[in-house]
């Protein structure tokens, strides 16, 4: 849509008209170009989109079902919303997309999901096609809307968007922020639709990926010198459904120059007083800042920066039960001195 609004710059004060299916600022081009004209630039004139005839033919209430689009993006994006008993409907890119999505969810436990694609909808054209996930194998209209009630199997994949994930669902090299203190570091963090966080010392990227399926539009810029912990919180991030994940590689703070400012600030590793400031200093009004320790040298640093600008500093620890013998025995992990606090 970039070069369309380059365009629609140049004709500014003659009458341009665009012509977009349904409703334009649902999922379409009436948002992008909202963003760059003032609204008494623009007159819209949306009519029933694509959703609200799709959950008509499906007899579906709106309020009661998940709506998002795969459009020209990467299908992984949909899998945070993959859940027992969810309703979605999707704006897919062509006619190969429902078989993509039905392989999704066949290999995470869903494969009895319902599927329905509803094709030109409207026209004279228009055609429904059904079937299972795990047995799918329709040929479709590339303009089409897909339907899925998802159905989990026993041993389906359940990922909820509630951070505290499994520490096993994450690719990584042993350094990570663990379930436990991970759950409260995002609470903490408390994400926010649309919301960007920066992620200093990224790792594997699992606090960023977390964020990112908490709220929907949160986005993530994770900070990290190590090309193959980049790596590895990539790859956690397409397979957790958060795709858009934006890592840069460098130390900080000097890699925090020219960021986007964040709504929140995680620092997990690469922790100093230089970093705090140029995060600090960068961070939003109510921005949210949470620093995590587990060195002497690191909880002392935080402790000093409690006693000056204030918030919650504690001290987590997490043990689990774990074979002893014949027998099962507590086997703690590293306290975790975390500080909190936001930006007013």
């Amino acid at each position: 849509f970039d070069a369309l609004i380059g365009k629609f710059e140049e004709l500014r004060g003659k009458r341009v008209v665009v012509l977009a299916t349904r409703d334009p600022l649902w999922v379409s081009v009436g948002a992008r170009i909202g963003q760059a004209f003032a609204p008494g630039e623009i007159a819209y004139y949306p009519q029933v989109s694509a959703f609200q005839l799709a959950a008509a033919r499906m007899g579906w209430s709106m309020a009661d079902v998940e709506t998002l689009t795969v459009h020209g993006r990467p299908v992984e994006q949909m899998i945070a919303f993959i859940q027992p008993d969810a309703r979605l409907l999707v704006l897919t890119t062509d006619g190969q997309t429902p078989a993509k999505i039905a392989a999704f969810l066949a290999e995470r436990g869903f494969g009895d999901s319902r599927m329905v694609v509803m094709s030109d909808m409207g026209s004279e054209k228009e055609a429904r096609f059904e079937g299972i996930a795990r047995d799918w194998g329709q040929k479709v209209p590339p303009f089409n809307t897909l339907a899925i009630a998802c159905i989990a199997a026993p041993d389906a994949a359940l990922l909820p968007r509630v951070p505290g994930l499994s520490d096993d669902l994450f690719q990584h090299d042993g350094t990570m922020t663990k379930r436990e203190v991970r759950a409260v570091t995002v609470a903490k963090l408390m994400p926010m639709r649309g919301a960007l966080l920066w992620d200093i010392g990224a790792g594997c990227g699992s606090v960023a990926v977390e964020w990112m399926r908490a709220a929907r539009y949160a986005r993530a810029i994770g900070i990290e010198p190590r090309g193959d912990r980049r790596a590895l919180a990539a790859a956690n991030a397409l397979a957790l459904g958060v795709p858009r994940l934006e890592l840069v590689e460098g130390h900080v703070p000097q890699a925090l120059e020219g960021l986007e400012a964040p709504d929140a600030v995680f620092i997990g590793g690469g922790l100093s007083e230089e970093t705090f400031a140029a995060a600090w200093s960068a961070l939003k009004p109510i921005g949210r800042l949470v620093a995590n320790a587990v060195t002497l040298e690191s909880a002392n640093l935080l402790a000093d920066l409690q006693a000056r600008y204030g918030g919650d500093l504690v001290q987590l620890s997490v043990a689990r039960a774990e074979p002893l013998g014949p027998r099962t025995g507590w086997r703690p992990l590293m306290p975790v001195t975390q500080w909190n606090l936001v930006k007013r």
